[in-house]
């Protein structure tokens, strides 16, 4: 029994040792390209305004490991949205959970799931306290290059459930409500540098 125990306190200790090594923590921000429910559908009328469905995010994160790795983060995400004409923004924070490896040289590639809370959102004026749950569950996966303490990657968001929110207003009767799907769909360009 003792043995056992000697060998288990020894394999914890030798991995954390390895996760240990290069890690760290660092800033991050960027540009999201939004598309609230279905990312496709939107981004085919995104040539004729750009600009409608591009959101920021700013936000930290850790690091664990060198060739594999994990990388928690803890981010800031302003969306826009745009359905049929109207603009809908939300606030959220995401925690996303990475784990990654490097490919080749500064080359590395990345997943894993991102828990958000939406904090705010707004239907072109109108608030919104009707949404299905302010907490969901989504799918980061992604690559991205480092440059000593610089780093770029693109990753691609996507929600797991279904997630909507209910917004009356004059046209509408509070027995049929406009519905807008919040579930994340998008498309996250990221700088970061680390410490």
């Amino acid at each position: 029994m003792k043995k056992s125990l000697l060998m288990a306190v020894f394999a914890l200790v030798s991995l954390t040792a390895f996760a240990q090594k290069d890690s760290g923590f660092g800033i991050k921000g960027g540009l999201n390209y939004n598309a609230n429910g279905d990312y496709f559908d939107a981004a085919e009328d995104a040539y004729k305004d750009p600009s409608r469905n591009v959101g920021y995010h700013i936000g930290l994160f850790g690091k664990l490991g060198n060739r594999f790795y994990v990388r928690p983060e803890l981010v800031y995400t302003k969306t826009k949205s745009d359905y049929d004409g109207e603009s809908f923004d939300m606030s959220k924070l995401d925690v996303p959970v990475l784990v990654g490896t490097k490919i080749i040289g500064p080359l590395h590639v990345f997943a894993g799931p991102a828990f958000q809370y939406i904090l705010d959102s707004e239907f072109e004026g109108i608030s919104s306290n009707e949404i299905e749950s302010d907490f969901t569950v989504g799918l980061h996966i992604g690559a991205g290059v480092n440059l000593g303490k610089l780093g770029v990657d693109v990753r691609y968001e996507r929600g797991f459930s279904s997630n909507e929110a209910n917004f009356i207003n004059n046209n509408v009767t509070e027995l049929n409500p406009n519905r807008v799907d919040t579930r994340p769909d998008q498309l996250i360009v990221s700088l970061s540098v680390a410490f």
